[in-house]
């Protein structure tokens, strides 16, 4: 008969024998979460519906036709390559109000919506198989039919698969004939899209974690509404994400951010600029700041503003983008620059003052409140008994996740004694957790004396 072994936790065995437990030593341990995720909910043409479906930087590249039905090049997809330039996952939403899909006898959209209208369907014979078929589906680009799906050799409808495009009416075992490219018509993007739809889109990313939300519409009802939304979800529930939004003085809010600029390009919303800021606040660092950064969308930036107007705007919290000549060569040459990286906030307190309006503070504190919490609720939440050992434990990846953020210079001057080891609350399921920490910003105003012998 074999020995007793295994693993113990009272000595209270019966069989002589080994019993062995093997557990890690301890070793503080934290991860900061990944920046670059972005939402939006846009009224697109194309696309699924009452869902959150998320988009990465190379999945836009790569299939813009599949999510959006455009090519990458097109003109209504000019707002996301900008989104794009530092956005790394957009989670979108579809606002669409009851959209109808495209249809013909052979065919239908997969999707509602007016694009439908611009795919076609051929059955052709096959060069190299006479007696068999290819199915082909086309959309229209720069007015030529451009093959986006094709299905070689095939004899029956039972054969051909849907794609990315349209469904096919026919399931059956029914023969392939040689059908003329055909166009789908009938889709429509439905009514108008109201607040319920954006209602719904809140109601379905509430779950997600992003940075930021972006809203580059001007309709005021529409606005209140994400506003009232951002400030919920941090206040109320921990989601820390910033909302960008255009034209909006009244926020005094750290979690949104107003700019000052319209575009100016004709028949484009004057929020467009909406879509570049959300990307690039969604993907700024924590130990980085967009004061100063370059804007290098494609939209024409109004910057027709007095330096008074720009410190006007700083006053009343709009983010502002200034024009900023550079001798090269010879001549002038201007660039469209963030003027300073702020949100809304301005109304200053004792305990609140205004480094909350700068965004690089609001990202560490932002970024901090995150991470503790996904540290917490991976590795102590159920997990670990309210006692000294496991309040010090907790304690231990805390300084190791704040020394994190200050080797990456996030944060400044830390020192363990700067986190005192959290206490039992007033439950016994309870911890007391405090700290002090100074986050780092980037330099934006250079004071020079001058002694001239």
């Amino acid at each position: 008969m074999a020995l007793g072994g295994g693993t113990w936790q009272f000595q209270n065995k019966i069989l002589p024998g080994t019993y062995i437990n093997f557990v890690s030593k301890y070793r503080a341990e934290a991860a900061i979460a990944d920046r670059g995720y972005a939402t939006m909910a846009l009224p697109f043409d194309w696309g699924p519906e009452d869902t959150v479906f998320p988009v990465t930087n190379e999945e836009f590249q790569e299939n813009s036709m599949k999510y959006f039905g455009y090519d990458y090049a097109a003109d209504e997809l000019k707002g996301l390559r900008d989104l794009f330039i530092n956005a790394k996952m957009v989670y979108f939403y579809r606002l669409a109000n009851s959209p109808v899909k495209a249809a013909n006898t052979l065919a239908t959209a997969k999707y509602g919506g007016v694009r439908g209208n611009a795919f076609s369907v051929e059955v052709a014979s096959n060069v190299d198989e006479p007696t068999k078929f290819d199915v082909i589906t086309y959309v229209l680009l720069d007015g030529v039919q451009t093959a986006v799906d094709k299905q070689k050799a095939l004899s029956t409808w039972a054969d051909v698969k849907d794609n990315d495009y349209v469904v096919w009416k026919d399931r059956s075992d029914t023969a392939l004939k040689a059908s003329a490219a055909a166009p789908l018509t009938g889709g429509s993007n439905g009514a108008a899209v109201t607040s319920k739809q954006y209602q719904d889109y809140l109601d379905a990313i509430s779950p997600y974690y992003f940075n930021v939300m972006g809203y580059p519409g001007t309709d005021k009802d529409i606005m209140g509404l994400l506003k009232n939304f951002v400030k919920r979800m941090r206040d109320d529930e921990g989601s820390k994400f910033q909302l960008v939004i255009y034209g909006d003085d009244t926020a005094d809010y750290e979690g949104i951010i107003s700019i000052l600029n319209k575009a100016k390009d004709s028949g484009m919303s004057p929020a467009s600029l909406v879509y570049w800021l959300t990307g690039a606040e969604a993907s700024c660092a924590i130990n980085a700041s967009l004061t100063n950064a370059d804007y290098d969308g494609e939209f024409t930036v109004d910057t027709a503003y007095s330096q008074l107007d720009l410190k006007r705007a700083i006053q009343t919290g709009r983010l502002a983008f200034h024009g900023v000549q550079e001798t090269l060569s010879g001549e002038l040459v201007g660039k469209v620059k963030v003027l300073t990286d702020i949100n809304t906030y301005t109304s200053y307190t004792k305990q609140k003052n205004k480094d909350f309006a700068l965004n690089q503070v609001m990202r560490v504190l932002d970024q901090l409140a995150t991470d503790l919490a996904n540290l917490f609720n991976k590795t102590y939440l159920g997990k670990e008994q309210n006692d000294d050992e496991g309040r010090k434990a907790l304690w231990a990846d805390a300084v190791f996740l704040h020394k994190e953020y200050q080797r990456i210079r996030a944060i400044q001057n830390f020192k363990s004694e700067d986190i005192p080891v959290p206490t039992q609350g007033t439950e016994k399921t309870a911890v007391l957790y405090n700290e002090t920490v100074q986050p780092t910003c980037c330099m934006e105003k250079l004071y020079c004396a001058v002694v001239v012998a």
